[in-house]
């Protein structure tokens, strides 16, 4: 799930049941968690997945990307997706310069 806190920044997590881990967000029930004070939020994106190691995996890549990439996916725009840039701090990016490198020097 992705949010969209009063601040103007998203909050990508994980869970089980949305319904009810939004509804602890956007109450506040949850002391000491980064949306605690930047209510009231806005659910923004949900993907479901059935594998829980799938999931984390989503929402690792998803917290790593720019908020221009999360608002791209947020309106559906994969063709706007694919063409930005993956975050320094993004996994895939690495990988991505590993190759480029890799096959440059050939």
């Amino acid at each position: 799930m992705v949010s969209l806190s009063n601040h103007g920044s998203y909050y990508t997590g994980v869970t089980n049941d949305v319904e009810r881990r939004f509804y602890e967000h956007q109450e506040g029930l949850i002391e000491g968690c980064y949306t605690h004070d930047k209510r009231p939020l806005k659910l923004m994106h949900v993907e479901e997945f059935t594998d829980i190691i799938e999931a984390i995996s989503r929402e690792k890549q998803i917290k790593g990307w720019s908020g221009r990439k999360k608002e791209a996916i947020i309106a559906g725009d994969y063709e706007e997706l694919v063409k930005l840039p993956f975050d320094r701090a993004c996994p895939e990016r690495k990988e991505a310069e590993k190759k480029d490198s890799s096959t440059s020097s050939e």
